[in-house]
């Protein structure tokens, strides 16, 4: 299938109204890669004409599909190590949460993606801190990724940065049609909660975090929606709190009371 020019940035353009982030001319094969599955899901054979009826046609439901095909990204567990290396020393050094208060440690994994960066840092809290005292929330614009997420099963290949402990751990082999996959043990499940969540709108009641990481989205979305994103982001983080962002991602210019620790690492 092909799509005219016209159509490419009409569906662009509502993505980006729905996600903050711009698919460019260079992005066009991919979109119609993507585009075509949908387009036949719904019996039919014509781009223009499926792209009509999600902006013309204000299909709400469809959009939200189109994002979730727009937005899938491949990830894998503990990705930018020295995030987790910073995190694990504030840890052992008892310089998180309010110990004695009753009060959660609580992390934000603000771009989930499939999940894997949520249960990393799940992870390395149950290891740290012990099987309670925590909580891990992710947030994805994906509904299907947040489904995913919940799932908890993943290709053994994604765990080559994982430490091999935490493999033997925290997850399940597994076998027979589950060959090369590995499943996250209940106890952190239980203690990780994944929400659908566009951080381009309202967020819902997630509650505040220590610690929230906000990595690998930045570098998509435009100057203005990324300070958007970033304010509003900073309204859940506790005083004192810890803003991870990915290394090829800088806030620098942005007037946010936030100091940075070392690239990629912001305290309130």
């Amino acid at each position: 299938m092909a799509i005219s020019t016209r159509s490419f940035e009409a569906i662009t353009e509502a993505f980006h109204r729905a996600s903050g982030i711009r698919l460019g001319d260079a992005k066009r094969q991919l979109v119609v890669g993507r585009l075509q599955k949908l387009a036949r899901d719904r019996g039919m054979d014509n781009l223009d004409q499926y792209v009509q009826s999600v902006v013309q046609g204000g299909d709400s439901d469809e959009l939200v599909r189109v994002v979730d095909k727009l937005t899938t990204n491949e990830t894998y567990f503990f990705r930018e190590p020295a995030h987790f290396d910073f995190l694990g020393d504030l840890l052992d050094k008892g310089a998180l949460g309010s110990p004695g208060k009753g009060i959660d440690l609580r992390v934000w994994s603000a771009a989930s993606s499939s999940g894997e960066e949520a249960y990393s840092i799940a992870m390395l809290l149950a290891d740290k801190v012990g099987r309670s005292g925590w909580q891990v929330v992710g947030t994805d614009l994906s509904t299907a990724m947040v489904r995913a997420c919940e799932r908890a099963l993943y290709p053994l290949d994604r765990t080559q940065h994982m430490p091999p402990n935490y493999l033997k751990q925290f997850c399940l082999r597994g076998e027979g049609n589950y060959a090369g996959h590995l499943l996250i043990k209940r106890e952190l499940r239980a203690r990780t909660r994944f929400v659908a969540a566009n951080l381009m709108q309202p967020l819902p009641d997630i509650g505040e975090f220590d610690v929230i990481f906000l990595r690998n989205v930045l570098i998509y979305v435009d100057p203005e929606s990324k300070q958007d994103i970033v304010q509003r982001v900073l309204q859940r983080l506790r005083p004192g709190g810890y803003l991870l962002t990915g290394h090829a991602e800088s806030i620098n210019g942005q007037q946010l009371g936030l100091r940075m620790l070392r690239p990629a690492i912001y305290q309130r």
